[in-house]
């Protein structure tokens, strides 16, 4: 059995000001979408310049930002940011809802293809495969942070882990590590070599919803749910309800790419 090592949620400081590893692993996620997304610029993947690409991250930062924090507000804590307006502006604190900022950066990618005259779903099929290292990132802040643990796991499961933040000293699943393995790497993988080459429009939009969708709702079942605005339920939880949409949503798309091939971007 291991216990999580209690890393220090600030990385560094300068004067009075805390650089917190929760934040860091934004700026990662942000950085390995310019790499990620110039190197299929250059290799002919889209026609979009660097300066495009700087333009389209910086929506999708608006985006995520926003609609992460919205989400969390909306979906998971209404009652307590109710009582505590003040703390919906607390960012650096934690809390981001990943269903609330891809909302968020569904609609930052659509003012911005409206724009600049592209096609919408061509936009999300260029970046669906640049953001789940980024989710990745996003999962290992979780981590340092010690938050977001998993359910209880037997004693004799080798990786089971405490986390002192749960308030006990129970043996569970670092369901953080495994948000990292499927909807991070594994996606990621499946993303990045399904869209080698050219693909219909919609394809890797939809293969994104339906991937994401079905590891998010596999990894649910070893995480402590949250609350949620239907209550707290260890049978269906808040993240899975959320996820069902986006399967549906990815599945529909898939199956529009078998009719007469569109071109994509």
């Amino acid at each position: 059995m291991l216990i999580h090592p209690q890393f220090d949620p600030v990385a560094f400081s300068l004067g009075p000001l805390s650089v917190r590893w929760y934040g860091l692993m934004y700026l990662l996620a942000f950085a390995q979408f310019i790499a990620l997304g110039r190197f299929r610029l250059a290799r002919g993947g889209a026609p979009l310049s660097h300066e495009q690409l700087d333009d389209l991250l910086f929506h999708g930062m608006l985006g995520v930002i926003l609609g992460g924090r919205l989400g969390q507000v909306l979906f998971y804590e209404p009652g307590f940011y109710l009582a505590h307006p003040l703390e919906i502006l607390a960012v650096w604190k934690g809390g981001m809802s990943f269903h609330g900022g891809f909302l968020g950066v569904l609609l930052a990618m659509a003012v911005w293809a409206r724009k600049h005259g592209r096609n919408w779903l061509g936009i999300t099929d260029f970046i669906a495969p640049l953001v789940p290292l980024g989710l990745a990132a996003g999962r290992l802040g979780n981590f340092i942070n010690g938050e977001l643990w998993g359910r209880i796991a037997g004693e004799n499961l080798p990786w089971a882990m405490v986390f002192p933040q749960a308030g006990d000293l129970l043996p569970r699943h670092p369901s953080q590590l495994y948000h990292i393995g499927l909807e991070g790497l594994l996606l990621f993988a499946v993303l990045w070599l399904s869209t080698v080459k050219t693909r219909p429009r919609g394809f890797a939009s939809g293969l994104f919803l339906v991937g994401y969708g079905i590891c998010r709702f596999a990894t649910e079942f070893f995480r402590e749910p949250d609350v949620g605005i239907f209550g707290h339920s260890y049978s269906i939880s808040m993240g899975q309800w959320l996820s069902l949409p986006m399967i549906a949503v990815g599945l529909f798309l898939l199956l529009r790419t078998r009719q007469p091939a569109q071109s994509s971007a």
